[in-house]
């Protein structure tokens, strides 16, 4: 399981009669087909959601092609007054590393002054 986590296969077989448990231990990869039965084609072709998968070992930090690439979702951030004025100081480290100023200036201003 360390080889195929490091390979990050495409398509991986687990074609034994204990898939399940194995399963367990793949962090990386596309498509995981279960047990002596259960062969690639038919998720080529008939049994899978789709067959478009992460290819050339990107199952590292990708995913296959799912209903939620098809979703408009939103990112939900919010801080206390005293969570601004922590992360405003990194943020503001940050911003000024990347020479945007008017990011630095926005976290600076939520900093507490003591």
């Amino acid at each position: 399981m360390e080889l195929v986590n490091r390979i990050a296969p495409e398509h991986l077989e687990l074609s034994m009669d204990d898939a399940e448990v194995w399963a367990q231990q793949v962090r990386h990869a596309g498509a995981i087909f279960m047990g002596r039965y259960t062969a690639e084609a038919l998720g080529d072709y008939c049994a899978g959601p789709n067959h478009v998968l992460p290819t050339s070992s990107t199952a590292r930090f990708a995913s296959p092609l799912g209903v939620y690439d098809f979703q408009k979702r939103s990112s939900l951030i919010g801080c206390s007054p005293q969570g601004a004025s922590e992360l405003g100081k990194t943020a503001s480290t940050l911003a000024r590393g990347e020479g945007l100023e008017a990011h630095a200036r926005s976290a600076e201003y939520r900093i507490k002054k003591t």
